[in-house]
């Protein structure tokens, strides 16, 4: 806590007790986690304690339930509260732990149709549920004799044991540590008093945005080339609020800024990169690259003067694609761990990929030319991905929970294969794409198509109510020539 406080964070949040997902496994969701109240005691004293308090805001969560939680949680130092399991079971949730299998009997997490008529959830439940608890909140507050809810935050003081209650277990317990309070409480701030200073004025963006005036003002297309090292993070971030504020969610005209890095790039190259843009990075990028794409196209290449052979060097980091929902990358190298975690609509081209790959994909397509790690499409639920399996052993690295592998037998899905290949090689110049596509009779063997059950129905009853369309169409155009 002290140290992200020290590097510009406005909030720490300190997450506690059981929990997980609706996916967890029932020892986690009951017997995992630590007490919230120790996690948030112990940041609340280290941040007064080296004066640091003042900067951050701190936010609490970890099965608040009533407004005791929210007071308690406030007097242990907390300024935001979050509330998860509570508000789902107020929407009707009934904890039957089937989120990641699409079959909720209660309709809260499914994308099924018929299940999804059940739900009987309503904002005004919510609404209601935390008028509850704002009431409960204020009448403590005036119990203990205060009117404003920052003069209770911190005040740890006011916490006092319960010793009627105390068991054989508990009273062995020495709770003291909860409630001390640094003497440095006496001239350092307990709360939240002053913003964070980010000092992202020099950032890179700012040049970015600068040299593309011509593109946002006007619609003229703009090229950009800019050197890029290590400490330029989440670039193309900014440059893409100012398309989405300008154009929306659509963003502008393909290739509308292109821009040209050389160097090394820092974490989130291209993070929420908006249509129009387009970057291409000459080098080697850290983790996260296209975080969040939106509709641009990101191409990662090695430098020009390089020697190594690009398919089996790493040349982009971890949890490349995370939670992208449009856009196009393609990666001449390998990339890390958890390639095109939760990606629900972006097209992606790698020739490698670490453990843990296409974990959570919702959508859109990954061809992955090379190879891949353990763990691969665990828990994909959308989405194809199409893997050159050239050793035989892509079924031993897959996770066959949700997913099947299939060879390409289909001419639809060759032709987009292809497709995708021809723009990698495009995009990038890649050798061992250019290899592929003049041998691809020879390679096409080699692929195997990976896609989730539920999505193959899904797709398979979209292209037969299509079809029935035109039979309908045909059939009408057929009578309206015989009437004629």
């Amino acid at each position: 806590a002290a140290g992200v406080a020290k590097a510009s964070a406005d909030l720490i949040t300190i997450s506690g007790a059981e929990g997980g997902t609706g996916a967890s496994p029932s020892s986690s969701i009951k017997h995992a986690g630590l007490p919230l109240e120790m996690g948030l005691t112990e940041t609340q004293q280290t941040l007064v304690m080296n004066n640091l308090r003042k900067k951050v805001i701190l936010q609490a969560d970890g099965q608040m339930k009533n407004g005791r939680d929210v007071i308690t949680a406030a007097l242990m130092g907390a300024e935001e509260f979050g509330f998860a399991t509570a508000a789902l079971i107020v929407l009707g949730c009934v904890m039957m732990r089937k989120c990641h299998l699409n079959t909720c009997p209660v309709g809260v997490a499914t994308q099924d149709a018929d299940l999804r008529k059940r739900f009987n959830g309503s904002a005004d439940y919510l609404e209601n549920y935390f008028r509850f608890i704002a009431q409960e909140t204020r009448e403590l507050m005036a119990e203990l004799g205060f009117e404003k809810f920052n003069d209770i935050v911190g005040r740890a003081d006011l916490l006092i044991r319960d010793e009627k209650i105390a068991n054989w277990k508990s009273c062995k317990l020495d709770l003291s540590p909860l409630t001390h309070i640094p003497e440095e409480a006496k001239t350092n701030a307990i709360r939240w008093t002053e913003p964070q200073q980010h000092k992202i004025m020099d950032v890179i963006d700012r040049k970015l945005i600068e040299q593309a005036t011509p593109a946002l003002t006007s619609g003229k297309k703009v090229s950009i080339d800019m050197p890029i090292k290590n400490t330029d993070r989440a670039t193309g971030a900014m440059l893409s609020g100012k398309v989405a504020k300008k154009c929306g969610a659509e963003g502008l005209p393909d290739d509308t800024i292109s821009c040209k890095f050389i160097g090394s790039a820092g974490q989130s190259f291209g993070a929420f990169l908006a249509g129009g843009i387009s970057f291409r990075l000459e080098g080697d990028s850290n983790d996260y690259l296209g975080k969040g794409l939106s509709g641009g196209i990101i191409t990662v290449v090695p430098p020009a003067a390089s020697t190594f052979e690009a398919h089996k060097n790493i040349i982009i980091g971890n949890t490349v694609l995370y939670g992208a929902t449009r856009g196009e990358a393609y990666i001449n190298g390998m990339a890390g761990e958890r390639f095109a975690v939760r990606n629900s609509g972006a097209v992606a081209v790698v020739e490698g990929v670490g453990d843990h790959g296409c974990e959570y994909m919702t959508g859109g397509r990954v061809v992955v030319l090379g190879e891949i790690g353990r763990n691969f499409a665990a828990g994909m639920s959308g989405g194809v991905a199409y893997v050159l399996n050239e050793n035989g052993n892509a079924d031993y690295y897959c996770n066959m929970g949700m997913v099947e592998l299939s060879l390409l037998e289909e001419q639809a899905d060759i032709r987009e294969l292809t497709g995708l290949i021809q723009k990698h090689v495009e995009q990038t110049g890649s050798k061992l794409g250019s290899t592929i596509l003049q041998n691809m009779q020879d390679y096409i063997p080699k692929f195997l198509k990976i896609i989730p059950f539920e999505y193959k129905k899904v797709m398979q009853q979209q292209q037969l109510d299509e079809l029935n369309r035109r039979i309908a169409e045909v059939e009408k155009d057929v009578e309206h020539t015989v009437n004629d």
